[in-house]
């Protein structure tokens, strides 16, 4: 059984007059590797963490205060998308320097309006990849990125130093045909997300990104299936059917700063004017929560997750 892997963005703490609460990252890192259990953490790399609100100079001091946040224990994957691939060099260099180990980057849109070609994107990646010697990780959300078809995935996937892609679509079809071609194929180590954490296990995918608190769920999931305790980590995924669901009228990183607060680990609210749950909402989310793992379960102990720097799996046919 291969090595599952798990990503934890940590959530971006803000002050009130909406700047980068430089001083809160550090705790709440500490709270991610120690509860979570990352094979990688992701500095401002995943639109939970709102790093689309920082500007440039925010993003760098986000960046550079996470990795020393973090202290070589788990690699770090640095966030750089950006519509314009000079600044994503800019940021990828930023990163290499102040010792991120893997860049992570959006499949971008078209800045000026409509869905990017599959050759448009791939020339993207080709020019940041020039650029840096780090290996890269694809990140496919459409929306906030492009809708790459599974023909143009594949392209990326096969280029040199693309190790990683991650999936978020959460669509069964194109998970298991992407794991066949891409995972099972050798050219990178395909990730999805949350809700197909355990599927994609079982498919044969090499594991998910997801954010705290939900990570400290999923690295329950990932302990299970590593022992071979697939009632048990069916029990854990299960918790994940209603949670985020039932609260992600309001965004996922609302609903996962409000989890944490309720659990003692308060990074403050979203960036404003998006999302601050209602107090009727946040209500049924703290009943919700009091009857997860989150609250009940025993922690996890060292022998249930290998340390992420060991565990941390790099694809042999890209380096």
């Amino acid at each position: 059984m291969s090595h599952p892997i798990l990503v934890v963005p940590p959530l971006t703490p803000f002050e009130a007059d909406g700047t980068l609460h430089v001083g809160a990252i550090a705790g709440h890192v500490d709270y991610v590797l120690e509860s979570c259990r990352p094979d990688f953490v992701v500095a401002a790399g995943v639109e939970a963490q709102e790093y689309a609100y920082l500007s440039f100079e925010a993003r760098q001091t986000l960046l550079r205060t996470t990795i020393e946040a973090v202290d070589g224990r788990a690699p770090v994957i640095a966030g750089i998308s950006h519509p314009s691939f000079h600044t994503a060099i800019s940021l990828a260099n930023f990163a290499a320097e102040h010792g991120a180990k893997v860049l992570q980057v959006l499949a971008p849109l078209r800045p000026f309006g409509g869905a990017p070609t599959p050759d448009e994107v791939l020339a993207y990646i080709e020019l940041i990849l020039r650029e840096t010697d780090l290996p890269l990780m694809l990140y496919l959300n459409a929306g906030p990125g492009a809708d790459l078809s599974v023909d143009a995935t594949l392209a990326i996937a096969r280029l040199p130093r693309v190790q990683y892609i991650k999936e978020s679509s959460r669509d069964l079809t194109r998970v298991g045909r992407l794991i066949e071609e891409i995972d099972h194929a050798g050219h990178a180590h395909y990730l999805t997300t949350t809700q197909m954490l355990l599927p994609s296990l079982l498919l044969g995918g090499s594991g998910a990104t997801m954010p705290p608190p939900l990570a400290a769920l999923g690295a329950r999931v990932l302990a299970a299936y590593r022992k071979g305790d697939i009632a048990e980590a069916a029990r854990v995924q299960r918790q994940f059917s209603l949670f985020p669901a039932k609260w992600m009228h309001r965004g996922l990183a609302p609903t996962m700063k409000a989890a944490l607060r309720y659990l003692g680990q308060n990074i403050g609210d979203p960036h404003l004017p998006f999302g601050v749950l209602r107090e009727d909402e946040r209500a049924a989310l703290h009943a919700f929560l009091d009857g997860t793992d989150l609250k009940s379960g025993a922690p996890l102990s060292a022998a249930d997750t290998p340390t992420a720097v060991q565990s941390a799996p790099v694809n042999a046919r890209n380096r």
